[in-house]
């Protein structure tokens, strides 16, 4: 699965920042048609990713587009006009049930089919910022296999329940935390909460290495101030990638004479911790540092 360290929305309707992001050396760009662009502009937002989509070179970034949500008057359109311009994927925002899922998945099998495209080539990855999105997320997590990963959005959520937002966030601990164990689960990404102060690096770090903790793969970011900061921390070090490869190497070793579990360097080690050093190694070689 591709590295999603870091996730930049871009407002649809201004061309000028989506070139900016897609040269911005993220590993995701998410062209934004949702709550960045105001009503009247989604006519030219749409076509403007388009347009990107469109002359973009052959690049690494990931070029996904978050589209309106299901229930709003502008998804045809959206699908309509993005999907000429075949993004690697599609964002579906506020989701509350497997219904939508499988509705926008549905119209994106359509194009593939009519276009002669491979099956499933445009994936799918929602956000979780709804409470009923929040109770429904085993069967939305578990029911289309075009669905690459899970978004947390923590401030819808936090509004729809009424609940302050503060720099500890343990307002949304529980939701946050559900969607972490929803996506390992199902085999998807777990991508972060975005952090709205996009001055405050040293508070972003913190907040990344909170988010790394708890499990999640990546997170959101607004600006590409915050690209450096966000990838680094959801890069593997040096360290930790050496002592994952010792780590696998001992159990290679002990394995090939029947020893499941053994001490290295004072500690045990046996299956979680294999397949949390598998997991390292993993992040790097997505990372392209191993």
């Amino acid at each position: 699965m591709k590295a999603r360290r870091a996730m930049l929305y871009m407002p649809g309707d201004d061309l000028h920042k989506i070139f900016k992001g897609l040269n911005s050396g993220v590993d995701s760009i998410c062209m934004d048609l949702e709550d960045s662009v105001v009503m009247q502009k989604k006519d030219s937002a749409r076509n403007n990713i388009l347009e990107a989509l469109l002359s973009v070179p052959k690049t690494n970034v990931e070029k996904l587009v978050r589209i309106n949500p299901v229930k709003s008057n502008f998804v045809i359109d959206d699908l309509n006009t993005i999907l000429k311009g075949n993004p690697d994927g599609v964002v579906i925002p506020k989701v509350k049930s497997h219904h939508e899922v499988e509705w926008v998945s549905d119209h994106i099998g359509k194009y593939e089919k009519i276009n002669g495209m491979k099956h499933n080539r445009i994936y799918l990855l929602v956000i979780i910022e709804t409470a009923l999105g929040v109770l429904n997320m085993k069967k939305i997590a578990s029911t289309n296999p075009r669905l690459n990963g899970l978004i947390f959005g923590a401030e819808d959520l936090t509004s729809e329940i009424g609940a302050v937002r503060t720099s500890e966030a343990t307002e949304v601990l529980y939701a946050r935390s559900a969607v972490v164990l929803m996506a390992a689960a199902y085999n998807l990404q777990a991508i972060d909460m975005v952090f709205l102060n996009f001055k405050d690096t040293e508070s972003l770090r913190k907040e990344c290495i909170q988010g790394l903790h708890l499990g999640f793969t990546g997170k959101q970011i607004i600006h590409p101030n915050q690209i450096d900061t966000v990838q680094n921390v959801f890069t593997p070090s040096k360290e930790a990638i050496v002592d994952a490869l010792n780590i696998i190497d001992a159990y290679k070793k002990h394995n090939a004479i029947g020893i499941g579990a053994f001490a290295l360097e004072g500690r045990l080690v046996d299956t979680p911790v294999i397949k949390s050093a598998e997991g390292v190694l993993a992040r790097a070689r997505q990372a392209g540092v191993l």
